[in-house]
């Protein structure tokens, strides 16, 4: 069971965004940072256990020259293993900073030219994921951006561009890779619902294609050679990464999954929907057949509020966050 904490007061209301709330656990220092887009800005709020804001900072989309401000797509916290870069995404571009947001270390400008003369889509990039010294961002016409990261400073360089997506890049995942036999390390989703596997490698490999079904994919996580995507019919379906094979389609929600979020040391899965509803689903695998169980854990309310963002908050899964629109704070839940 889990019990209601003291919230953390934002701002403003959180956009009505998919996937949007970023956590980083800094056990060291024993806070934990939280991330929120609103419009055109990210607020950044540093927290102790105890739920007390101690530091908090705001965050714009870079401008062009006599143009309006820029409406921010997703912000989100890249644990590389040297490193850690905060990257946000807006209609304008990429920016990386360092942890805290207090320096920009790279800025990628997004080309509308590179949108069809003829084609009213919006220009946009969104769904972030590292993976090993890569930091990927998926982008409105299909491409994901793969940036090479040094080991410290601005010297970020974009490597490949990945074509193998139809429609907008909605999330991007990453694990290390599990197994020998099983090379898979990021998956790539999009609005048509299709997912792509791939191994990062020193040049990436498209491995599964796994097609979609009518319906947008719109959060999407890895866990130990399983693919989980959240989908715009409410449903959660978890597949085997090296091929494509569907092992678990739960009907979870009654409206679209917003988000998803993985506590990967005790293989639970969070989902939540714009339905209300936030849930806890324990994964496993079985020993005697190697299929995938998935056993429901919680479910939490929380009335009259459009989700739009959920993490777990620490690595145990013991305490989750969500966020929603028109609602002007962060909820903490955590297990009693």
């Amino acid at each position: 069971m889990f019990r209601r904490e003291r919230s953390i007061p934002l701002r403003g209301s959180a956009a009505a965004l998919g996937n949007n709330l970023c956590v980083l656990h800094l056990p060291v220092c024993n806070l934990t940072h939280f991330g929120v887009v609103h419009g055109p800005s990210a607020q950044l709020l540093s927290v102790a256990p105890e739920g007390v804001p101690l530091a908090q900072r705001q965050l714009h989309a870079k401008e062009g020259p006599g143009l309006s401000s820029p409406l921010i797509t997703q912000v989100h916290w890249c644990a590389l293993p040297f490193r850690v870069l905060l990257v946000l995404t807006s209609h304008r571009g990429i920016q990386m900073y360092e942890s805290d947001g207090s320096v920009m270390v790279y800025w990628h400008a997004l080309d509308s030219r590179d949108a069809s003369p003829d084609s009213t889509q919006a220009v946009f990039a969104r769904g972030i994921a590292s993976c090993g010294h890569f930091i990927c961002v998926g982008m409105w016409s299909g491409r994901v951006l793969v940036f090479d990261i040094p080991l410290k400073g601005p010297n970020i360089v974009l490597s490949e561009e990945l074509a193998a997506h139809p429609a907008s890049v909605t999330d991007i995942a990453s694990e290390p890779a599990q197994e020998p036999d099983c090379m898979a390390d990021v998956v790539t989703a999009d609005d048509s619902g299709l997912l792509c596997v791939w191994w990062s490698g020193p040049e990436f490999k498209l491995l599964t294609r796994i097609p979609g079904f009518g319906v947008p994919c719109n959060s999407v996580q890895l866990w130990k050679g399983i693919v989980a995507a959240g989908y715009g019919n409410g449903q959660v379906r978890l597949y085997e990464a090296s091929t494509g094979a569907l092992h678990v389609q739960i009907n979870a929600h009654a409206r679209a999954v917003c988000a998803l979020d993985l506590a990967p040391g005790v293989g639970k899965l969070l989902s939540a929907a714009e339905d209300t509803f936030v849930h806890i689903w324990k994964l496993s695998k079985s020993r005697e057949s190697g299929c995938t169980e998935v056993e429901h854990c919680h479910g939490e309310c929380v009335p009259d509020t459009q989700l739009c963002g959920a993490r777990f908050c620490d690595p145990s899964g013991s305490s989750f966050a969500v966020t929603g629109y028109d609602l002007t704070e962060i909820l903490r839940f955590s297990s009693e």
